[in-house]
């Protein structure tokens, strides 16, 4: 491992490790030992594709990358490349035409039942493939007063049961606006579950604290944190404690991954990372085809060898650490599982 920049990450808050991540692709090259002119072709760093999305990679997650490794795959999935500006076609900046389902600044009501809540713009690293990535948060800020009317949305739909903190990542907000909201959903007689939709105890497990649990756990709801993994080496000791503290709380762990090309499209890559988050105490929960925002057509990966792959997949693995193989489709009521569960091999 070579000598990193900064190299008492390790101590600092997670609010610290938060601010201080890496933004600027020349630094984060020079700390993996990457010499731009020696990159592969269609691994060409580009610096106006991280001037468009912009480059955030954590200290942790920086720690996990192999140096010198231009094929690495969690570099993969934080290095701005220049294929990121081709045009592809059948990508757009809203490709789950979520702008048509955002009724008031910071939430978005696509599905019956549930309501999602994009509690901040920011993460811990910026995924390449982020769907998100031209959301427009500068309208979806909703302040103390506009909380208070996401609260009261709710209110009026009492078929809503479930509310999803999203972003971004919820868990980059402070802890004060979390508990606030927390505290204001349990008030409402109709909600059941708070579930969290978060990167952080991957990408920055110090996030995971006493501060978190109090108010995730601290009311009537049942607390529901999806986690998002792609890779079993995203899963190093560190992580593995936040998840356990997660678990160990009462919390249910979900994880959603993304079938990403040259990231974990391998039979063996997505066997390992199920048996690794299990580990954990993690259930596999989806694994996405790519949703096609614009920048990210270099990551897909074929519906055909998607089902491939889940069928050899199911082969390997028992049936309950096998993840639901989805879609998610503009104006849907409900996620496309592309492999139903009958058809599903024998566990």
């Amino acid at each position: 491992m070579i000598a990193r920049s900064f190299d008492g990450w390790q101590s600092w808050s997670w609010q610290q490790q938060l601010s201080g991540a890496i933004r600027h692709l020349d630094e984060l090259l020079a700390l993996l030992g990457l010499d731009p002119a020696t990159a592969p072709p269609e691994l060409a760093p580009a610096l106006a594709a991280s001037q468009s999305f912009s480059l955030r990679v954590s200290h942790s997650w920086l720690n996990r990358i192999r140096p010198g490794d231009w094929s690495d795959p969690l570099l993969r999935q934080v290095l701005p490349l220049a294929t990121e500006l081709d045009p592809w076609p059948g990508y757009s900046d809203d490709p789950l035409a979520e702008r048509d389902s955002n009724p008031l600044p910071g939430l978005i009501h696509k599905y019956h039942g549930r309501v999602l809540l994009t509690v901040s713009s920011a993460c811990a690293i910026n995924c390449r493939y982020c769907f998100r990535r031209a959301f427009p948060y500068q309208d979806n800020r909703p302040g103390r007063d506009g909380w208070q009317a996401v609260l009261d949305y709710v209110a009026r739909h009492p078929e809503i049961d479930e509310v999803i903190l999203s972003g971004g990542d919820p868990l980059a907000a402070n802890d004060a606006t979390l508990a606030s909201l927390a505290r204001g959903l349990a008030d409402l007689p109709s909600v059941r579950r708070l579930r969290l939709h978060t990167r952080l105890p991957i990408a920055l497990p110090a996030r995971i604290d006493d501060a978190l649990l109090d108010w995730l756990t601290g009311t009537r709801l049942q607390p529901i944190v999806v986690v998002h993994s792609n890779h079993p080496r995203e899963l190093d000791q560190e992580v593995a404690q936040a998840l356990q503290r997660l678990g160990g709380a009462g919390v249910t762990l979900l994880n959603q991954s993304v079938l990403l090309r040259g990231v974990n499209d391998c039979v063996d890559t997505l066997a390992r990372l199920s048996l690794a988050l299990f580990d954990h105490g993690v259930l596999p929960y989806y694994l996405h085809v790519l949703d096609r925002v614009t920048g990210a057509g270099h990551f897909e990966v074929s519906e055909l060898r998607a089902r491939e792959l889940w069928q050899r997949l199911g082969q390997r693995l028992p049936g309950f650490l096998l993840p639901r193989l989805a879609r998610e489709d503009a104006g849907a009521r409900a996620k496309t599982l592309l492999a139903p569960p009958s058809e599903a091999p024998e566990p």
